[in-house]
């Protein structure tokens, strides 16, 4: 599937030429995608990422799907793309920080916020996790532009995953893709069998 390059640090897992692809789209107010990113920690990357039985096969990219039915959604994604602009290496680090503690941007505790106090609690994630010397940057991509109707300099890629979603008709997280079709079987519920079982069946070891 394609992937505009600055987002490439949604790669979270194997190589950006491995012939097959596994796209997850999550939302990080999704309790079901809380879920989901737990097994990709401990099931997925492992079986991904160098050394692992799958290494070279399969890439597994992350998309992210705001779902406006989640009032913070959009400020949570526009967190993680920025993660992925000042500090691409720590992008998955700080989505799991996110997952870890999406109870804090769900529609009730965040009902009494303000958008700048909501970012500003996203900016307190990232920090200590990002370099210290990122973390204005992370900041100042959060804030509005000066022109009243055009969001923050993260818009456009955040525009872009919400257009990517769209076309592919995506309408829930977790939604899973295997090499571009919707894979239906896979649930948040999955485990190391039933992902063992799925990959065994879809790839081809040499």
């Amino acid at each position: 599937m394609a992937l505009q390059p600055s987002l490439k640090p949604m790669i979270i897992a194997g190589n950006y030429d491995a012939p097959h692809t596994l796209d997850i789209f999550l939302d990080y107010v999704c309790p079901f995608s809380a879920k989901l990113s737990r097994t990709i920690d401990t099931v997925l990357k492992p079986w991904l990422d160098k050394g692992g039985k799958y290494h070279g096969r399969v890439k597994l990219i992350m998309r992210l799907q705001v779902q406006p039915w989640h009032s913070s959604s959009t400020f949570t994604h526009e967190a993680g793309i920025a993660v992925a602009r000042v500090s691409p290496e720590h992008f998955w680090a700080y989505s799991r920080k996110l997952f870890a503690n999406q109870d804090d941007f769900f529609d009730i505790p965040t009902s009494t916020l303000t958008p700048l106090q909501i970012r500003e609690k996203l900016a307190g994630l990232a920090e200590g996790l990002i370099p210290d010397n990122k973390v204005d940057e992370f900041k100042e991509l959060l804030k509005l532009k000066s022109t009243p109707n055009d969001g923050v300099a993260v818009t456009d890629d955040l525009k872009y995953t919400i257009k990517f979603s769209r076309q592919n008709g995506i309408h829930v997280s977790p939604t899973v893709l295997w090499d571009g079709l919707v894979a239906n079987e896979i649930s948040s519920s999955w485990g190391e069998t039933d992902w063992s079982k799925f990959l065994a069946e879809k790839v081809k070891l040499l």
